[in-house]
């Protein structure tokens, strides 16, 4: 076993195998050794750090994990890091504070965090908390893993299969794309069928459903699809793929 996660919180063998590191981010010293050594204790693998600034020049920092993190802090506040760290997948933020002012547990909780804890918490209460915010972790790097490969597969595409899911996903019937794009159907059909091989999609919900996690197409899942505003050329121009031809 990884000496960085527990057994019981490894329940889905499709989830990232990746060693999760839970950061203590307080600019108390007696609380930070306090934290880590909870967290050493329970099997994860704890890095404390005194401020915003110390953890991010900190290489270690790129780790996936879950960030035990104060408000307080002398520079960037732990709001500012949050911010910071919000697009970066693989990582949940739990923070702990000796403020209750309500307000600011609501934005932080609005932000992303998985919770806020209030100082002094409770070793059980943490250890709950951290062992959600590792799972939510495993979540997004998972799914951060699923989107590298459907992005990938869009790239695979030819301009023609882009050209024509694009309008399958519009709604339109293979002999309307066939008059748009004055070509045979028989062609729109070979088109359509590649282009959803390489997406991995085995019926047109499941295209649908690949196209909204592109960031284009109709909603998964709709009866009436609403005519597609976009284009798949908007979300991947035509200038990364010109080595691809129809």
């Amino acid at each position: 076993m990884d000496p960085g996660e527990r057994t019981d919180l490894a329940s889905d063998p499709s989830a990232s195998r990746a060693r999760l590191t839970v950061f203590i981010v307080d600019s108390d010293v007696d609380v930070r050794q306090h934290l880590t050594a909870i967290v050493r204790a329970a099997g994860w693998h704890g890095l404390s750090f005194g401020s915003a600034e110390e953890l991010l020049a900190d290489p270690r920092s790129l780790a996936p994990g879950c960030i035990l993190l104060d408000v307080d802090l002398p520079g960037l506040s732990g709001l500012d890091l949050q911010h910071l760290l919000a697009e970066r997948a693989g990582i949940s933020v739990i923070f702990i504070s000796a403020c209750r002012d309500v307000r600011l547990t609501v934005r932080a909780m609005k932000a992303g965090a998985v919770n806020f804890l209030t100082k002094p918490v409770d070793r059980e209460s943490l250890m709950s908390a951290i062992a959600e915010a590792l799972e939510c972790s495993r979540a997004s790097l998972s799914q951060d893993a699923e989107q590298r490969v459907l992005h990938g597969r869009f790239a695979a595409l030819s301009a023609r299969e882009r050209e024509v899911l694009e309008l399958v996903l519009s709604g339109r019937l293979n002999k309307q794309i066939a008059a748009q794009l004055g070509i045979a159907e028989i062609t729109v059909k070979v088109h359509r069928g590649r282009g959803m091989r390489k997406l991995g999609a085995t019926s047109f919900a499941e295209l649908l459903r690949l196209g909204s996690k592109l960031g284009v197409g109709g909603s998964q899942g709709s009866p009436n699809v609403p005519p597609f505003q976009g284009s798949f050329h908007h979300v991947f121009p035509l200038r990364h793929f010109g080595h691809l031809r129809a």
